[in-house]
């Protein structure tokens, strides 16, 4: 019972994060942003998202399923950090309109992403290797926001 009540946690949290950053969606604001060439179409964000949650969930899940000790401390502090900083970047890119700050934010959530997965590979590698789709695509979106960024030098207008 303590795990399945551990792993309906994780994923709550998760949840908890995906919710919070999908009451910062796009709108008309992005629409009038110049965006690269390799944007994906909107329809994309969500099956890939849905997918990357659920990964970063169960990786979580496993490493607190590990033995008690301080690398397992560290990994599962690490897994908040990037849980949280994940949460912050839609705030800041749609909600507050602001594509420099998120740029900076994603860098620092990209460097909590390896931290945590690096921190898992010491207590459960399985969890470290479920988190190498959410590397990749937050690499993709660091590409994707700093290119924004370059083509949008001045703030749009809501």
């Amino acid at each position: 019972m303590p795990r399945l009540l551990a792993m309906a946690g994780f994923g709550a949290l998760t949840a908890g994060a995906a919710l919070l950053g999908a009451h910062s969606a796009p709108g008309a604001w992005f629409r009038r942003l110049s965006k690269p060439w390799f944007q994906p179409p909107a329809w994309v964000f969500a099956p890939v998202w849905t997918g990357l949650y659920a990964l970063m969930a169960a990786s979580g899940y496993r490493v607190w399923r590990s033995p008690p000790g301080p690398d397992r401390t560290r990994a599962l502090t690490f897994w908040g950090v990037q849980l949280g900083l994940n949460a912050a970047w839609p705030v800041l890119f749609f909600g507050l309109q602001s594509p420099r700050a998120a740029l900076v934010e994603i860098g620092l959530l990209r460097t909590s992403i390896d931290a945590y997965a690096d921190a898992a590979e010491k207590v459960d590698p399985a969890a470290h290797w479920m988190m190498a789709p959410y590397r990749g695509w937050v690499t993709f979106a660091t590409l994707l926001n700093a290119d924004i960024v370059r083509r949008n030098p001045s703030p749009v207008a809501a």
